[in-house]
């Protein structure tokens, strides 16, 4: 698992470099604040997929760079609630709160944060970020939480998993 991991990661940073992309993933870098139990969360995903997504069932194609923050916003928040969630149990959905994004080159970073329960000794986490555009889309996920790191990898048949701490 951490050899594909390993390579997941790897993959990433050579097609981030590309113009083009041959693949399709994330890398969510995620760490547990302990003085006030959030979780706070950094999304990095390719532009033109995250495109894609947002173009899905639109009647024109949306482009990143030519969409006002007023309106950019309200789609990305919209977007990570509806493919991303936290909770600690199976199930649940603790509320997400969006923070905001940045472009860097042909990627974006989403950034939102999420309250955990005081007594949260670990985490259900549901990934299914580009998952219905991309059939071989990969999600690898950093958590940093009590002074453990771990990683996870979520795709097609494998979006929901338990990270503990």
């Amino acid at each position: 698992m951490r050899r594909l991991l390993a390579l997941g990661a790897l993959l990433l940073a050579l097609a981030t470099a590309a113009w083009a992309h041959a693949y399709h993933a994330s890398i969510m870098e995620a760490r547990l604040n302990a003085k006030t139990q959030q979780l706070e969360v950094a999304l990095k995903v390719f532009s033109d997929d995250l495109e894609t997504a947002l173009s899905a069932g639109q009647p024109r194609h949306l482009s990143l760079s030519e969409m006002a923050p007023a309106q950019l916003t309200p789609l990305l928040a919209t977007y990570v609630r509806r493919t991303v969630a936290i909770g600690t149990r199976p199930g649940e959905a603790l509320p997400i709160t969006y923070i905001g994004q940045q472009t860097e080159k042909d990627a974006q970073w989403l950034y939102f944060s999420v309250k955990l329960p005081a007594a949260a000794r670990g985490l259900n986490l549901r990934h299914r970020l580009l998952l219905e555009q991309f059939p071989d889309q990969m999600n690898v996920v950093n958590l940093e939480a009590a002074g453990k790191k771990q990683s996870a990898l979520f795709r097609e048949g494998n979006e929901e998993q338990r990270l503990s701490w």
